[in-house]
């Protein structure tokens, strides 16, 4: 014979949960906040409780006697659940706050190294990248972050509306992209290979395949950079494309994709940009072309150096550029073409008309370089000329090199540096400020 359990007496259930930025929609409604405990303010009779959560700040008031020895010594940053009734108060985060609430502690947390409900952490750079699990927290690190985020979203989305498909290559490579000297090297099951410098080889290869292709990823450059603007691993937003006739066919498309990516931020991280108090780039329907040697020729007008033999611009010399663009051209951007041909690598193609000169470009941002691009080499025997006029053997790029081997159309790309576009647009004076977890000559932690 067989029985029925009995039903248990029934039991309340919690509201669902609301986030802090739905609380107006629930006015006068009994709702369930969760998230991180802000800050604690004790006066006399009443403390207020603030909840942090992805959303922004919602503030409990609490006046029950009991309620407040729970909250009275829990450390900020400790996980809290509150369920009260949202009340309309124009003072509070958001216009509304938790009245008549309880407190339910989800998990204690250790006292944090410094206040993060202040508007700016009172901490140093290294104190801040050292305690980085907790100091990303903060509203004006997360911020940077979210900035980055809207950014890659939009270099995505343009490019995917222009043709382009997202492709992932690897990050483990038997052959240095650019430069022996500059790789990280790595035992590979007995086998020497090498943390890839760029997908650049694979970009290329898969343009034989799809003709239009992006990437977003991580890569990783051995030079031995202390500077506030290079990181030992960063970013790389990738994109190459064929049939091209000129490195104006890959500006193009560069800038057009910069003005997507400004436009998704603006659209999706307003609330960031204002707490960061970032004025966005001018960008214009035209943004000014210099040529390499007139820039050098400009710099060295302004500064009286001698530029006799120089083949690259200085960060100074970028400065220079990138205010004679603003100032004449109303331009956050200016392209500057035709790099010497010794500054570029083996696969960069050169101008017909000036073959000492690349067919190359960089974009200087608020004066300083942003991206590097231009056409490529895309026929077999020049690659293997290349190759071989730096000493080396073309055997050992034969699997690069198959692709050019079976017809390539002339293409080229541009890399965008994700962290340096964000630290210039925010106007930090250090890239490590917008990046997670920065590694460098000295950071290898957390």
């Amino acid at each position: 014979m067989f029985t029925m359990e009995q039903p248990s007496p029934a039991v309340a259930e919690a509201p669902p949960r609301v986030l802090a930025a739905q609380l107006p929609e629930h006015i006068g409604q009994t709702v369930r906040v969760a998230g991180w405990l802000h800050r604690l303010r004790e006066l006399k009779s009443v403390a207020f409780l603030v909840v942090r959560d992805r959303t922004g700040q919602a503030q409990a008031v609490i006046a029950e006697s009991a309620v407040r020895e729970i909250v009275a010594e829990l450390p900020e940053e400790s996980i809290v659940e509150v369920i009260g009734t949202a009340t309309a108060n124009t003072a509070a985060p958001g216009g509304v706050e938790l009245t008549a609430p309880t407190v339910r502690v989800l998990s204690q947390a250790e006292r944090p190294p410094f206040d993060l409900y202040r508007p700016a952490l009172r901490a140093g750079l290294a104190t801040m990248l050292d305690h980085a699990p907790v100091s990303l927290r903060h509203p004006r690190r997360k911020a940077a972050l979210r900035i980055g985020a809207a950014a890659i979203a939009g270099f995505a989305g343009s490019l995917s509306g222009e043709g382009f498909t997202r492709v992932q290559t690897p990050k483990l490579v038997g052959t240095a992209t650019e430069s022996g000297s500059s790789v990280f090297g790595v035992d590979y099951f007995g086998r020497r290979a090498f943390l890839a410098q760029s997908p650049q080889f694979y970009k290329q290869t898969m343009v034989g395949v799809f003709e239009r292709v992006f990437e977003i990823g991580p890569v990783f450059r051995a030079e031995p950079h202390d500077t506030v603007r290079h990181l030992a691993e960063y970013t790389s937003l990738d994109a190459e494309l064929g049939f091209i006739d000129d490195y104006r066919d890959v500006a193009e498309v560069c800038v057009g994709t910069i003005r997507a990516m400004l436009a998704n931020v603006a659209e999706s991280a307003e609330a960031e940009l204002s707490e960061l108090d970032v004025t966005l780039p001018v960008v214009p329907e035209r943004v000014p072309h210099i040529h390499f040697t007139d820039a050098l020729a400009m710099a060295a007008e302004a500064t009286g150096e001698d530029v006799t033999g120089v083949n690259d611009l200085s960060p100074a010399h970028e400065r220079l550029i990138g205010a004679w663009a603003l100032a004449e051209h109303g331009s956050d951007l200016v392209v500057v073409s035709g790099y010497p041909m010794s500054k570029r690598p083996f696969y960069t193609a050169p101008d017909p008309a000036r073959p000492e000169y690349s067919d190359s470009f960089d974009v200087l941002f608020r004066g300083t370089e942003l991206v590097t691009g231009g056409r490529r080499l895309h026929l077999y025997g020049d690659y293997v000329a290349a190759i071989e006029a730096r000493g080396e053997s073309a055997e050992a790029y034969s699997g690069y090199l198959e692709a050019f081997r079976y017809g390539m159309p002339p293409h080229g790309g541009f890399a965008i540096g994700l962290e340096r576009f964000v630290a210039q647009l925010t106007g930090a004076s250090n890239i490590r400020e917008v990046t997670a977890f920065p590694r460098d000559l000295h950071r290898l932690t957390p």
